[in-house]
């Protein structure tokens, strides 16, 4: 298949599939999501994303349908009826169905899954960022639907030719990009935001973290400045779609290119983790 599609038990062509009305993501978005890359019909870091789902449905009450085995082997069942297995795998979970009510819907969640197909970047192009106020609610750590404010930061990054927009709070801390987390490198060290409720514990952000640590490069889980991020020697954006970016630019002014060997170490052995992960 094409692409393909999952709904509580159904499956199909995305644009075959249809959901009830009453499903509770159309009044409140009520609902969590995860996601990740497959290659060679393998989805990588599967573990660490299904975790991270059943995670966020438990900060948010949702009872889970299916036991983290059983969706690990249904996912791993879709992937298999692709035409493709390079593919973008996602899956969410809604609190149910049921006429609207902002008290919970009782019983299990709806799963929704979605696969297409997708290609991984291998981070050699450069990157431009802008920046924007961090506007968001205080529950960043959870993978909510209510992606709102993303979806406008996305927007504005593609309408001033960018390709990620920086989030940063009042005193101007910086958290995280609309989809993807960021980090600088600063006197040979790799900052980090912490892991608290205001930015979301990326997969790839702790593929990033364990890889520095294992090539002996010093990393700090603190947070650091928008000022900081401009004068940093590289700034490096990670997701689950773009294992690692760099960016060449931020707010029209030129940022990083002053650690190219470093940069070029780190891009080169997460690339070459996922490849090996993914081998047929």
């Amino acid at each position: 298949m094409k692409t393909l599609g999952y709904y509580n038990g159904k499956y199909g062509e995305l644009d075959e599939m249809s959901i009830p009305m009453n499903d509770r993501v159309h009044w409140f978005g009520d609902g969590v999501y995860d996601a990740g890359p497959a290659r060679n019909y393998k989805i990588f870091a599967i573990d660490e994303h299904i975790d991270r789902f059943f995670n966020s449905a438990g900060l948010l009450k949702i009872k889970m349908p299916v036991t983290k085995a059983e969706l690990k082997e249904l996912l791993q069942e879709m992937v298999n009826k692709m035409d493709t297995g390079n593919l973008f795998v996602y899956y969410q979970v809604t609190r149910g169905t049921g006429i609207r009510n902002h008290e919970f819907t009782e019983g299990p969640g709806n799963l929704w899954i979605m696969l297409k197909p997708a290609e991984i970047s291998d981070g050699t192009t450069p990157i431009k960022l802008t920046t924007a106020e961090d506007t968001r609610f205080f529950h960043c750590n959870i993978k909510t639907l209510n992606l709102i404010p993303s979806v406008m930061a996305a927007q504005k990054a593609k309408e001033k030719g960018c390709q990620e927009t920086v989030f940063y709070r009042a005193g101007g801390r910086v958290t995280e990009c609309a989809h993807s987390n960021v980090h600088i490198i600063k006197d040979g060290m790799l900052y980090t935001a912490p892991t608290d409720n205001l930015i979301l514990p990326g997969i790839a952000r702790a593929h990033l973290i364990r890889m520095c640590k294992k090539l002996e490069i010093p990393v700090s889980e603190t947070p650091y400045t928008l000022d900081e991020l401009m004068n940093a020697e590289e700034v490096i954006v990670t997701s689950s779609s773009n294992l690692c970016l760099h960016a060449c630019e931020v707010d029209g002014k030129p940022v990083g290119g002053k650690q190219p060997e470093l940069m070029e170490k780190i891009r080169k052995a997460l690339l070459e983790e996922f490849y090996e992960a993914t081998a047929e």
